[in-house]
This record gives structure tokens, C-alpha cells and sequence, in this order.
């Protein structure tokens, strides 16, 4: 496997930090930031389709 590029992670106030990171082979990862060795995975345009759908609203039920 390629190394993971980490993203600076994403902070909400009070809250876990995020990071998101890509590789060489199209992947994407999600891990909370300090523990990166445990992380989700699939492709660069699962994670695009999850952002956009995010921005969109779809997800605003579980604020």
C-alpha cells in the first residue's frame, strides 16, 4: 500500500478532529485525528460523493 497523504484535520468546537487523506491508488481515508492507524477506506470519489451529498444537507438529521 502507498503512504497516506494526510489532510490538516477538520475541528469542530468541542469536538473529535477529523482527517482525511488519499494515496497513490485512488483511495481516500477517514481516521480521528491521533489515531490515524485506525481509518475507513474506499475510493477518492466515494469520499467526493460523501462530501457533496454532505453539503447538500443529506446529513443534517443527525446534527
Amino acid at each position: 500500500m502507498d503512504d497516506i497523504a494526510w489532510e490538516e484535520p477538520f475541528c469542530g468546537e468541542g469536538a473529535s478532529c477529523f482527517r482525511l487523506g488519499t494515496d497513490n491508488n485512488g483511495n481516500a481515508y477517514i481516521a480521528v485525528a491521533g489515531a490515524e492507524d485506525s481509518y475507513l477506506s474506499d475510493s477518492r470519489e466515494a469520499l467526493r460523493t460523501l462530501i457533496r451529498d454532505i453539503k447538500a444537507g443529506k446529513a443534517d438529521h443527525l446534527l
